[in-house]
């Protein structure tokens, strides 16, 4: 076996290193011969790798002057981060490997076969979690080494792999953690864990700008950062992605395989085969340095959005490495000191078993590959079916954002070009589209699709449901066969996305103009309206007004916008309702007449006034950054709604009287104050309105402010029994009591204004927790309920799932002058549940249209 590093022989599990800096020696055999043009790290920098944290501009300044530098490095750009932080791919290969780059990709193509003696490509990919910093830090020494060591060995290497190197896959969080531990590290080593370096503020660095945590959007896509990066993967279809991570630091050192029984069961055995072949390289580098690891426990290969699965379902293997974390420079641990330079050099030794592991398996790769699209082909011939067909006829801008969902994983969908009728249900062009399975990506469309409620193994370290097409609630129909459905010659593709239609032209002088409350980005629309200072109304009841010909009729549903034309008290206000009406693709129509012909005319008191609002979300440590990262990214970044975010220990200092809304999520809000709860009823009860969910919900039922009761803690432990387990046992009753990511079937009141833009009384819900409303014996403050037999897809144990059954999902009444809503699940979980997050907005601009006494 190759060996590029030479052995360090240590008196313990970790290194005892000098203050801060490891050498160069430390890291790698000398001597080697290195190219003299070829930088090192400390060259550009100016000091040591590992000698402090490296900020995400070092970091691509050091590969910018590694790649001017050498031949055998070229560095791309593939995008922006939202802090406008670049995110880069070094492509590190023989010069006439990159030569011929262009070719090599053609042929690499899904579906077509390799040629045994093509370089195989193997892409590295670093702390994906910006406090996980090792990585990052060890892809310098890897990209060096690679670029500069002169052996026949490192020749051989680049002639036969590809090797992609993504310094930092979260250069936001990367930079918010750097940022931290450079500000409170002392000029001395502190290793005491509880000392302020070690202990991170809120948000962490582990998650982006919107705190999501970049390592479940691989399959969601909801993440800047995460678009741009699969585009690439898909260009470059790599044979092997490495994911370097790190975990808590009495760990030691984890890699694949992982838990063999929690292997997605759509990942090939030759995957799994594979990866225990490359686990042995990886334990040949450790132990040749006396160093821990572990590899068959925790963990696990089942969703396929995380860096090291979702290479498993794209005919590649994805490898996990986690690293005990040192988070500062160095801490104390049950093993001992653990340095930073130490976790760094573990992440560089894999980081060449990998690429060793690869080159001498380039054969198996390659055939894996071949097959595993070739399989694909043949499994979907054997499926009984011939492809999915997706309707969604009210919201086309819900149906474009799934489709286009689907053409960033290289999935194919063709529009209807004429309708297609089962069932007297028409699905006719426009809003239908068809999914065969007959494509490559089969097993993909498999995972996105299929609703799957039957596991070998029922612990999960991430979700067990993630049926896509539920998230974004839309409908689809299996069709037996292709020929049934006459579909474009061309498949969906962004450009369609990029040449908005032209909106008919609104006529000035109207009574009024309205529209519907059905699309995506209504919400959108109707906010900056009103920021606009254009006066708009919501329709609580349905009407019916006369068409410009004799026996037309338009029908208007509850939940339509109107902009009357008599209300309006500024003289542009026409000019400015044009403007913005032409940037969103949203039919509205210019109204005549305020006299209905049916239900209620247009001066009617159910037309109920809407007012810019004012949302503050409370944050801090109290609360889960990762849905208060959610909820931020909803209202902020896609419907538009400024949030300001205020820290639980600075809301007695806070006049709430500023603030129309207040957003809780999840949290245990341990940190608010008797007087600052005072202050928040006194607002609530004053005219305010709150919006909480799961956690919070519990919160505010516990003050008093929400009227409603929970399924206690101890009741949801007698559903299981305890009796003759044994301590083996204890994990599986953990699983069994868990619902880690499961989605359930709910049914809502589209009478409700809070459902205003819902046409189906059915909604799947998302639930990844065992927080459970129970049914109100009061009529009207039920929003949503789960259905007697809710679940859809997902784990969740036969005794959980009869207990969330037929109990409440989303609760709203009155508080006074004010309301409070509250729903015991994350309605825009990570981004993609499209199909619930209309409920928040609902909850934002019609929060006064409904009115429900707290009590009877």
């Amino acid at each position: 076996m190759v060996q590029f590093f030479k052995a360090v022989a240590l008196t313990g599990l970790f290194a005892l290193a000098p203050a801060f800096a490891e050498p160069l020696s430390y890291y790698f055999e000398q001597p080697t011969q290195y190219r003299s043009k070829v930088p090192t790290p400390k060259a550009v920098l100016g000091f040591d790798v590992g000698d402090r944290h490296v900020r995400h501009d070092q970091l691509v300044h050091y590969f910018k002057e590694l790649a001017d530098a050498s031949n055998h490095v070229r560095l791309l750009s593939m995008g922006y981060s939202t802090e406008r932080r670049q995110q880069v791919l070094a492509t590190i290969s023989s010069p006439k490997n990159l030569n011929n780059l262009e070719q090599i990709l053609e042929n690499r193509q899904a579906g077509k076969n390799q040629n045994a003696d093509d370089p195989v490509v193997v892409w590295l990919g670093y702390s994906i979690h910006g406090n996980e910093i090792s990585g990052s830090h060890a892809s310098m020494l890897t990209a060096y080494y690679l670029a500069a060591a002169e052996t026949e060995e490192m020749k051989q290497l680049l002639d036969d792999v590809i090797v992609l190197i993504e310094p930092s896959m979260n250069p936001d969080g990367m930079d918010r953690f750097v940022t931290w531990v450079n500000t409170n590290r002392g000029t001395s080593l502190n290793t005491d864990p509880e000392h302020r370096e070690h202990q991170l503020q809120w948000p962490s660095g582990r998650t982006n700008h919107f705190m999501f945590d970049l390592n479940r959007d691989w399959l969601p896509l909801t993440q800047v950062e995460s678009r741009n990066r699969v585009k690439y993967f898909h260009q470059f279809k790599p044979n092997v992605l490495g994911d370097f991570h790190e975990m808590g630091k009495d760990s030691t050192y984890f890699f694949q395989p992982g838990i063999p029984s929690r292997t997605n069961p759509l990942t090939p055995k030759e995957n799994v085969e594979l990866t225990m072949n490359f686990a042995e390289y990886h334990a040949a580098a450790l132990n040749a340095d006396h160093r821990l690891y572990f590899t068959r426990e925790s963990f696990d290969d089942f969703y396929y959005g995380k860096g090291s699965t979702y290479p498993d379902i794209n005919g590649a293997v994805g490898i996990l490495f986690e690293q005990a974390s040192s988070r500062g420079m160095a801490t104390t641990s049950e093993n001992g000191v653990l340095t930073f330079g130490f976790g760094i050099k573990n992440q560089m030794l894999t980081s060449f078993s990998t690429l060793r592991a690869a080159q001498q398996n380039k054969k198996k790769l390659h055939q894996f590959r071949t097959n595993f699209y070739a399989q694909s082909l043949e499994m979907a011939s054997d499926v009984g079916f011939a492809g999915y067909l997706i309707h969604e006829p009210a919201d086309r801008q819900r149906l474009k954002d799934f489709l286009h969902l689907l053409e960033q994983h290289q999935i194919e969908s063709y529009a209807l070009t004429d309708t297609y009728e089962s069932n007297d249900v028409k699905y006719r062009p426009g809003s239908s589209y068809y999914v065969p399975l007959e494509q490559p990506q089969y097993r993909l469309i498999k995972t996105i699709f299929d609703k799957v409620t039957e596991f070998k193994d029922n612990s999960f370290y991430d979700v067990s449901g993630w049926t896509l097409p539920l998230a974004y609630n839309l409908e689809v129909k299996k069709v037996n066969r292709s020929r049934d459905v006459d579909i474009d010659s061309q498949p969906f593709t962004a450009d369609l996305l990029t040449v908005p239609e032209q909106n008919m032209p609104l006529k000035e002088g109207a009574y009024a103009y309205a529209f519907a409350w059905d699309d995506y980005l209504a919400p959108k629309l109707l906010n900056e309206l009103l920021n606009q200072g254009i006066k708009a109304k919501v329709a609580t009841k349905a009407f019916t007004l006369a068409g410009e010909n004799k026996d037309e009729e338009q029908d208007f549903a509850a939940g339509t916008i109107l902009i009357l034309s008599g209300l309006q008290n500024r003289t542009d206000w026409f000019d400015k309702l044009m403007d913005t009406y032409q940037k969103y693709h949203i039919d509205m129509a210019s109204l005549t007449t305020g006299l209905s012909i049916k239900g209620i005319d247009l001066g009617s008191r159910s037309m109920v006034t809407l007012n810019p609002v004012r949302v503050m979300m409370i944050g801090g440590h109290s609360v889960s950054q990762y849905e208060a990262g959610h909820m931020l990214y909803y209202l902020d970044d896609t419907i538009g709604v400024p949030v300001s975010v205020i820290d639980d220990y600075r809301l007695n200092k806070i006049d709430f009287n500023h603030y129309t809304h207040v957003i809780m999520v999840d949290g245990s809000y341990k940190g608010i104050s008797e007087a600052t709860l005072g202050k928040l009823k006194a607002w609530v009860e004053n005219g305010g309105v709150i919006y909480a969910q799961k956690r919070a919900s519990k919160w505010l039922a516990s003050k008093n402010i929400l009227q409603s009761s929970f399924v206690s803690d101890n009741e949801l432990a007698r559903l299981f029994n305890t009796d003759d387990l044994t301590y083996a046992d204890r994990q599986q009753l953990a699983a069994k009591k868990r619902i880690a990511g499961t989605i359930f079937a709910t049914n809502i009141d589209v009478t409700h204004p809070l459902a205003f833009g819902y046409q189906q009384e059915s909604l799947p819900i998302f639930k990844n927790s065992t927080v459970i409303i129970e049914k109100a014996s009061r009529p009207f403050v039920t929003l949503a309920e789960f259905t007697e037999k809710p679940l859809l897809s997902g784990y969740s144990d036969d005794a959980l799932v009869g207990k969330v059954a037929e109990n409440t999902a989303i609760t709203a009444h009155n508080v006074g002058k004010g309301r409070v809503i509250a729903s015991s699940e994350n309605l825009v979980f990570r981004g993609y549940w499209h199909g619930t997050a209309k409920i928040v907005a609902n909850s934002i601009f019609f929060s006064k249209a409904f009115s429900v006494p707290a009590k009877p």
